[in-house]
């Protein structure tokens, strides 16, 4: 093969992994992300009848490492183990995604909510959250305890309350058709909706 056919050749790639690349970086449609995500469940039912769950492991990982004789926390953690890895992998590909991947373009926000927001001192969109959020400095004001610390602290036990998280019971408990799972979905929807239209406002005048 000659210098000028691999030239070619060398050139054909680097454009095709350029537009991968650049294909990568552009937000998935619902349908497809979506998609990918429901599929999940049927491929964890196949591959040994495991149940999908994120808050789970937060369980597993107590029972683990607490030396405690608490009831909650004794039980057979190490049949769940696969669960911890599924989690690393996400917490892995969520890095890798972040350093290599990443659209370094700021977040496209519809300019009606940028406007809103703006009226409240949020016009940073280059990082995933707005930094007027989510940030140390943000972290210890009226606002951001409130939202950081409140809003953590109500996630975590609206999760042991309700028995899952949203990927427990909206993704998982919705597809094998469970009853307490179309409960806990209407009233994370219910609730998402109340605080971003009603409560949400005042806690940003802050």
């Amino acid at each position: 093969m000659s210098r000028c056919e691999n030239l070619l050749i060398g050139f054909f790639a680097n454009r095709k992994y350029n537009e991968m690349i650049a294909w990568l970086q552009q937000p998935w449609p619902w349908y497809v992300a979506g998609a990918l995500i429901g599929l999940i469940v049927p491929a964890l039912l196949l591959l040994g009848n495991k149940h999908f769950g994120i808050s789970a492991n937060l369980r597993h990982i107590c029972a683990a490492c607490l030396p405690a004789r608490i009831p909650f926390f004794t039980y057979n953690w190490k049949k769940e183990v696969w669960n911890l890895f599924f989690v690393g992998g996400i917490l892995i590909g969520g890095w890798l995604a972040a350093q290599y991947l990443s659209n370094p373009a700021p977040v496209q926000v519809h300019p009606a909510l940028a406007k809103e927001l703006a009226g409240y001192g949020i016009t940073d969109y280059t990082g995933l959250v707005p930094s007027q959020l989510v940030s140390w400095e943000s972290l210890f004001t009226a606002r951001g305890l409130i939202l950081m610390v409140g809003g953590g602290f109500l996630v975590g036990f609206g999760t042991r309350y309700a028995g899952g998280c949203t990927s427990g019971h909206s993704i998982m408990g919705l597809s094998t058709l469970q009853w307490p799972s179309l409960v806990a979905t209407c009233c994370f929807m219910a609730g998402g909706f109340l605080m971003a239209n009603l409560i949400l406002p005042f806690i940003l005048q802050l």
